[in-house]
């Protein structure tokens, strides 16, 4: 890489950080990355998370909508993870960035546009030890840290919970972004779960555990009351006001859980309306 210097034009001198757009593509514990492929740009040759630069008038998400059809080929539906600044180039120049990263869910076949990049790969979260860019350095970092799961070992937790539930390992992670995921290993392996997700309301500020899972051989052990109060713990560092759950009153060992922690019944009719 040459020499670098900063544009010192007058409005450069602000260091305002140019707007990017990352798409965050998770399927089966391994994420979908490209080979850059310019060779006058930086980090030829490297693998990349898709996305790109902010057009005029463009928002991130309408950005990376734009991005992996042009380099794609593909629609695509986001949620958004977080802020990553990092730094750039362009020629001799170095500028920074804020890179808006997005949990991404791609349909229609993958076509792979080679004027940017040579080509793509599936990588294990795990084994994907560099990524071009600083700012991608730092999202990886946040993946392998939030998004790490033992995928088989979630869905047998669910199917003991509910037999005909189709586990959506999308679902999960926008589970992960949108709430709190409690979980409990046990020699390194996953034996209970617990979801909580935080709702304002006009009038406070609640959060809903849900799904609340010990596999059936070590219940009766703790597990499920640490699962609770991490739940709890949480929500209290949250600012939540209200935590409300729902259980089967059959589940005779759960229902005495919550009332040792202070959960009371609630005299309310709880219905349900499924939208298709």
């Amino acid at each position: 890489m040459p020499k670098l210097k900063k544009c010192d034009c007058l409005i450069c001198r602000f260091e305002n950080p140019k707007p990017t757009a990352t798409a965050v593509i998770i399927k089966d514990q391994k994420l979908l990355v490209a080979k850059r492929t310019l060779k006058n740009e930086p980090f030829y040759g490297e693998w990349d998370f898709l996305g790109g630069y902010l057009q005029k008038n463009e928002s991130p998400e309408e950005a990376l909508k734009r991005e992996l059809k042009e380099e794609l080929g593909v629609d695509s539906k986001s949620t958004f993870i977080g802020n990553f600044t990092g730094t750039s180039f362009y020629r001799e120049y170095k500028f920074s960035v804020m890179t808006s990263a997005y949990l991404t869910d791609i349909t229609g076949n993958l076509k792979l546009n080679k004027k940017e990049n040579s080509k793509l790969k599936w990588v294990s979260i795990n084994r994907l030890k560099t990524i071009a860019f600083d700012s991608n350095q730092k999202i990886l970092k946040y993946i392998k840290k939030k998004f790490v799961y033992d995928l088989k070992r979630v869905k047998k937790l669910i199917h003991q919970l509910d037999p005909s539930a189709n586990v959506n390992e999308q679902s999960l992670y926008n589970a992960l972004l949108n709430g709190h995921v409690s979980k409990v290993e046990k020699d390194g392996k996953l034996v209970g779960m617990g979801w909580i997700f935080p709702r304002q309301t006009l009038l406070r500020k609640q959060a809903v555990v849900e799904d609340m899972i010990v596999d059936n051989r070590e219940r009766g052990k703790g597990y499920g009351r640490r699962i609770l109060r991490d739940l709890i713990n949480w929500a209290k560092n949250s600012g939540v006001e209200v935590v409300e759950l729902t259980t089967n009153p059959k589940r005779v060992a759960a229902n005495e859980l919550y009332k040792s922690e202070g959960f009371w019944l609630h005299e309310t009719n709880h219905y349900l309306l499924e939208l298709k």
